[in-house]
């Protein structure tokens, strides 16, 4: 196992070499960027899936929407910009909600972002595999296997470390960029030269018989999902190199122009040339045969498309382990998730969030369209709370508070307007969000409420006094008369002032008890041998009735009670599953006995 693990994850690293393992500019946009970069192959098509569903003519229309989009991605950006320089220590919504807002705010950001990046990775892989069933349709009925592929080759990625996952993402990342880019000059370059004519579906300004105020604002609610994942960066600030606030506000503007840019050109492109959303084939996927052809150039856009939604989960599984440390941090999530592994990652959380996600996969097999209202609630309550919480800061700090806060009051009005607008058009879609969530705020507190706890008990009071006790009583649990029982009951006597032997008799054969009983005298005649007879085959429940009938005893004499268990040890791993657990099941039960110390004595076996 040890082998596999190394071989799969790499060799250990120091403390020591945290440092080593920060990311530079370059690679953090490629890391860390990706969710929200990649959310260009679907963000337009989400907008006219709605439109479309009143007319082919209403695609229009996506052009206006993406206007407001694009105000609000430039005022999230200047806003989590102003998050970073002002907690450089990471933890985005939660930590801005928390402090400005209160504690049950700063929750409800965390656990949606904690269900967000679950959802990122669950979309983003979704998407991948409908962008590779797409140019390869044999594979349409297999997406949500091919998803759970992904999601666990990500994983061990992520498990390796920061620098080798950066890497790995540097050629998808920076491949996709420049295969975008060079579309989207090559389909304005066609229309402004007259090489692609106009080929819309109505004219801009075109009144279509039947639009609602209720759909354009669905439509952009779903395309506003193009933004998801602009808040990683500002989670992830400890991921950087020094100076930390500096670089990661610089990546910040990088991706939020790139984005901009894409997200503009694909919507104007796919409007000039007229195309209809089709079941099996992306907007993107018919935007690039519009402009490339058929050609080699758009097997080149299909592959580089798969390849960053494939990867693009890898920005859940940048953000979900920070999260997730700072929830602990603060005693809200188990501490075990502020633990490093062997390659100075949050492992378990890695692990969590990879089958949190394949789980979300199952429920909803693969299906992005039913996905996207989930994944958009999920991220724009957190959006609203840390840019309120941020109106909030600058207000408190007093001075030209206005000022600063334009970016934030802008952000905020727009994000809950979002918010507002799921919870009325898309509550058929989101309801799961209204049970997950309320369950998710009472398991924080309740795993608050036990580390409180643990923490008051645990406290030295000032009067505190050593209590001495006048003696130990060992109860050393045997069978026949082995090497292993007889080294137990040896250490028994070197550390009890009181020892039993103590022998459970399955079935009623009193030949045999009065074998075993002679073979104990023989060998320690000093030590009583107590036999409970058990006629159900049960071992566990009569010692436990037994220790706590010694236990009761031992108290009014001021003795402590020891049980010892004896157990050998094999010397292969594979051979402890040839024997019962009974050693096991015995410590799990005895430990939850007041006053009573269970302790193993180990025996191993040399073949």
């Amino acid at each position: 196992m040890d082998y596999l693990k190394r071989l799969l994850v790499g060799r250990p690293l120091k403390s020591s070499e945290n440092d080593d393992q920060s990311l530079s500019r370059f690679a953090a946009l490629a890391m860390l960027s990706s969710d929200a970069l990649s959310s260009v192959a679907y963000g337009t098509e989400q907008i006219v899936v709605i439109l479309v569903t009143l007319s082919a003519a209403a695609i229009w229309y996506s052009l206006p929407i993406a206007v407001v989009v694009l105000v609000l991605l430039t005022s999230l950006i200047l806003s989590y910009r102003q998050i970073i320089h002002a907690y450089p220590h990471g933890g985005g919504a939660y930590v801005v909600s928390s402090e400005n807002l209160g504690k049950n705010a700063g929750l409800i950001a965390g656990g949606s972002l904690l269900i967000d990046y679950m959802l990122t990775v669950a979309v983003s892989v979704s998407a991948g595999a409908e962008a590779i069933a797409s140019a390869i349709p044999s594979l349409y009925h297999h997406r949500v296997a091919i998803s759970v592929v992904i999601v666990l080759l990500l994983m061990l990625m992520n498990l390796r470390g920061l620098r080798e996952s950066a890497g790995f993402l540097m050629v998808p990342v920076y491949s996709f960029i420049g295969v975008i880019t060079l579309l989207i000059i090559v389909g304005l370059f066609k229309c402004l030269t007259g090489a692609a004519p106009i080929q819309a579906t109505a004219q801009v300004g075109t009144v279509v018989p039947g639009i609602t105020v209720a759909l354009l604002l669905r439509a952009f609610s779903s395309g506003s999902s193009s933004l998801t994942g602009v808040e990683a960066i500002s989670n992830a600030v400890p991921f950087f190199k020094k100076p930390r606030a500096k670089n990661a506000a610089g990546t910040l503007a990088m991706m939020g122009i790139i984005l901009g840019f894409f997200f503009t050109g694909i919507t104007f492109l796919n409007y000039w040339y007229g195309i209809v959303p089709s079941e099996k084939v992306t907007v993107l996927s018919q935007v690039g045969e519009a402009v490339f052809g058929k050609g080699i150039f758009y097997y080149i856009l299909q592959f580089a498309t798969a390849l960053i939604l494939a990867v693009a989960a890898n920005t859940g599984f940048s953000a979900f382990p920070v999260l997730a440390y700072n929830l602990a941090k603060d005693k809200y999530l188990p501490h075990r998730y502020q633990d490093r592994g062997d390659r100075l990652g949050y492992s378990n959380g890695i692990i969590t969030l990879a089958l949190g996600s394949i789980i979300l996969l199952m429920i909803f097999q693969g299906s992005t369209e039913r996905l996207i209202p989930l994944y958009s609630v999920g991220v724009f309550i957190p959006f609203t709370l840390s840019q309120t919480g941020m109106v909030k800061k600058w207000r408190g700090e007093g001075g030209p508070w206005l000022k600063k806060s334009i970016a934030n009051i802008i952000g905020a009005l727009i994000s809950f307007s979002i918010v507002v607008i799921l919870f009325v058009y898309r509550l058929l879609d989101i309801w799961p969000f209204f049970i997950i969530m309320p369950i998710l705020i009472y398991v924080f507190y309740k795993i608050h409420d036990h580390y409180k706890k643990v923490a008051e008990q645990l406290r030295l009071a000032e009067d505190v006094a050593l209590h001495e006790y006048d003696g130990n009583t060992v109860i050393v649990l045997v069978g026949n008369v082995t090497q292993v029982n007889i080294g137990a009951l040896n250490y028994a006597q070197s550390i009890g002032d009181y020892v039993i032997a103590m022998h459970v008799s399955l079935e009623e054969n009193e030949a045999k008890e009065r074998e075993i009983r002679h073979e104990f005298r023989e060998h320690f005649p000093e030590v009583r041998f107590s036999v409970v007879r058990s006629p159900y085959r049960s071992i566990v429940n009569p010692v436990a009735r037994y220790v706590d009938r010694v236990s009761a005893n031992a108290k009014k004499h001021n003795y402590t009670t020891t049980v010892l268990i004896p157990e050998f040890v094999p010397n292969k791993a594979w051979k402890r599953s040839l024997h019962n657990q009974t050693a096991f099941k015995l410590r799990l039960r005895l430990s939850y006995r007041d006053d009573i110390i269970v302790s193993t004595y180990n025996y191993h076996l040399k073949k």
